[in-house]
């Protein structure tokens, strides 16, 4: 009988994707800064409405945002000026 041989996964090799995809000089802001939506995008799909940024951030069209830890960012769209009627 012949055994079968497995390859088997390193515990480094967990499929998971780098916290940064970014290559560029200097490097875009990382996901856990402030100001994150600044960072290249390189992959759009805006007809399924999200794009992913080189930070591995998911930006999502209504401006909801998914992290690469994990975490989801509410839509944060700015509210709409109501203008006054003056009399």
């Amino acid at each position: 009988m012949r055994s079968a041989q497995f390859d088997t996964a390193s515990p480094a090799d967990t499929g998971r994707q780098p916290e940064s995809l970014c290559t560029h000089t200097p490097t875009c802001p990382t996901a856990d800064s402030s100001d994150r939506e600044a960072a290249c995008v390189i992959a759009s799909y805006p007809e399924q409405g999200w794009a992913l940024l080189c930070n591995a951030v998911l930006l999502f069209e209504d401006t909801g945002e998914l992290l690469p830890d994990g975490r989801v960012i509410p839509p944060h769209r700015p509210l709409g000026t109501e203008q006054l009627a003056t009399a």
